[in-house]
């Protein structure tokens, strides 16, 4: 299943979420991007639905395989691509925004070529 920019910003935050803690909710992922608790009742339903996301028996969230998958994927974007503007020159505020909006859309070839030509280390 195909899924849309905002589905990956879901997942690489409940990834980002649960690297700090045990637990991830749905109130703390709404939390920590700003959304409303219908909005993301409703992003969360179709990652369950597209088999990326599950809850356990308390309510909590969990990646699946594919939903960590996509989630690691993202992540490592949104750093590398960070760490590459930081080193162009760009403001540690300014290459966290660019990064945040060209993960979700630079291709794999693409990513790629920057890592290798930046010297930039998976993860």
């Amino acid at each position: 299943m195909q899924i849309q920019e905002s589905g990956e910003m879901y997942l690489e935050t409940i990834y980002i979420l649960s690297q700090n803690k045990n637990n991830v909710r749905a109130i703390d992922v709404g939390e920590y991007m700003g959304y409303s608790k219908p909005s993301v009742s409703r992003a969360l339903g179709l990652l369950k639905n597209g088999g990326f996301v599950e809850t356990d028996e308390n309510g909590c969230l969990l990646l699946t395989e594919e939903g960590l998958r996509l989630a690691e994927k993202t992540y490592e974007r949104h750093k590398a691509l960070t760490e590459f503007f930081i080193r162009l020159g760009v403001s540690p505020e300014t290459a966290a925004a660019d990064a945040c909006r060209i993960e979700h859309v630079i291709s794999e070839e693409t990513f790629e070529a920057l890592k290798r030509h930046a010297g930039i280390n998976k993860k």
